[in-house]
This record gives structure tokens, sequence and C-alpha cells, in this order.
């Protein structure tokens, strides 16, 4: 059998992953940091994966992707701009079993850094032509190459074309992808305009992991045939 590495960001879509089989994968967050992330998934290699995932959240670039739209791309933009075609077989035979849940199979934009404005969002959009972004896939997609093992990719968008994390959210990071809800909530009282775009995040991330969860109920296994 095939030892499967998955990479997340946050730590909340690792604890969905504790829903696999017994033959649980190698399971590592790298903290929603872009840098960080390419150690992370080289270490899982390291470790003895031999085919990668990059799973969890992400924004979302394209008009009608709404919250809790799931992404399964066929190909992924680097920041550098080239592209990189995720591992097509393993990529349909997922695509088959979540027949029913219309993951889009539009290009996925990697990004370095949190998308904080609108205009970044369109401006990315338009020079990458993706859907939606992550921060994580990239690092995925270069260790794969690097060690010459399959990749894939399985995201939801969580905060869709027209909003934006709001800043006490990114302050409440941890290094360790935990979410600090006493660091939040003291931005927030610093903050408390941001208090809507908190409440429509919390909402729309909601709808995101439950799509998440509801995909790898559908799957079983993340595992490639």
């Amino acid at each position: 059998m095939i030892r499967l590495g998955i990479l997340t960001g946050l730590q909340v879509e690792a604890d969905l992953l504790r829903a696999l089989p017994r033959q649980a994968p190698l399971v590592a967050c790298s903290g929603a940091d872009a840098a960080h992330a390419r150690a992370v998934a080289w270490d899982l290699v390291e470790r003895g994966a031999e085919a990668l995932i990059s799973f969890g959240l992400a924004g979302g670039l394209a008009e009608g992707l709404n919250a809790g739209t799931l992404v399964l791309p066929s190909e992924i933009r680097l920041h550098d701009g080239s592209l990189r075609a995720v591992d097509p077989t393993w990529r349909e035979a997922v695509q088959e079993r979540m027949k029913g849940l219309h993951p889009s199979n539009g290009r996925m934009a990697c990004v370095p850094l949190v998308l904080e404005t609108l205009a970044e969002k369109k401006a990315l959009a338009e020079r990458s032509s993706a859907v939606a972004a992550d921060m994580e896939s990239e690092a995925v997609a270069v260790a794969a190459r690097r060690a010459g093992v399959p990749f894939l990719v399985l995201r939801a968008v969580a905060d869709p074309w027209d909003a934006v994390v709001p800043s006490p959210i990114l302050t409440a990071l941890a290094t360790n992808g935990s979410l600090s809800v006493f660091a939040a909530a003291v931005e927030l009282v610093r903050q408390p305009r941001h208090l809507s775009a908190l409440l429509r995040l919390a909402r729309d991330g909601h709808r995101a992991l439950a799509a998440l969860r509801t995909a790898l109920n559908h799957l079983g296994s993340l595992d490639p045939p």
C-alpha cells in the first residue's frame, strides 16, 4: 500500500483527517506559512510518503464559487507563473468517487501570503486564470517533483471572491496552524469594523469545513489508485 502524506495549513483542517480509515496517512500542518510549508512537505517525503496531497481551505477567485465549493484542480499555477499538473489518474479516480458533490476542476493559484484585499484577489484571478488560491499546494507540488511522487490537491472555498480574511484572524493564527480565539477577540475589540467580515468568515468557513468532511465521507480513503 502506498504511504500517503497530506499537508494542511491549519490544525482544524488536519483534524478532519482523523475520520480517515485506520491506515492513517502521514499528516502535517505548516501553519499557514508558505515558506514553512516547503520544509514540512519535504519532511513528509523523508518520513516515507510516496504520494502527497494539499488539503484544506482556499480563497475563492471566480464568481459563482460559493463558500463550501470543493475544488479538485487538474493543475496549479505556482507563484512564478509556471504550471504543474496533478496526477491525472489519481484525480479522475477521486472525482469519480465524489459524484454528486460537483467539485470544480478549475486551476488553483499558489500564493506566498494571505490575500488581504479584494483588489489582490481580482489581480491574481486575472493573471492566473485560477478559480481559487491557497498557500500550501506549491510546496506539495515542488516536493512531489523533487521526490518523483504523484500529488493531488483537494480544497474547499472558505472566503469567496467577494470576501477576504479579516485581519483579526490573521493576527490570531499561531505558527502551528491553530487559532487563538482570545487573540482574535482582543484584535476585534481594537478593530470592531471587522465584526461583519469575521461573522461572515465564521459562517463560510463552517460551510467549507463541512464540504471537506462530506468529501472525506464519500471517498473513504484518499489513497491513489
